[in-house]
């Protein structure tokens, strides 16, 4: 099961890191005023997202995957937050619906760092 779940955790960051692409006047839309370079942190998140997302399906890079796609999760945050607290400037999007994106960015983040812990081995264990 959990190898079922990496592969979908995995393929969800590469299609939402390749999203970042094909959508990328979205992703700008809803970047933080204070943040510079909007165009260019999308396609960097987005490369983060597709690169990760790929690495997480590997598993000899699985934690060093799951540990990346935290920290992204955690840089992105603060973006969220800001979408959160400042409904006025997203009229398209649910006020309810962007609060309800910050604990479920935190499900996201115990979900990557499932990949972060070590394989249980299926041989018995020694005596």
């Amino acid at each position: 099961m959990k190898r079922v779940s990496r592969w979908l955790c995995g393929l969800l960051y590469i299609a939402a890191g390749l999203n970042h692409f094909a959508n990328t006047a979205f992703y700008v839309s809803i970047m933080p005023p204070y943040l510079p370079w909007h165009t260019g942190l999308v396609y960097l998140s987005g490369v983060a997202e597709i690169v990760l997302g790929a690495m997480l399906l590997v598993p000899r890079f699985r934690v060093v995957a799951a540990w990346g796609l935290v920290a992204l999760l955690l840089a992105v945050f603060p973006a969220n937050l800001h979408m959160a607290l400042h409904p006025d400037l997203y009229p398209w999007a649910s006020s309810v619906g962007l609060w309800v994106r910050l604990p479920i960015q935190g499900l996201l983040i115990l979900w990557v760092l499932w990949y972060a812990r070590p394989e249980r081995s299926s041989s018995p264990r020694p005596a």
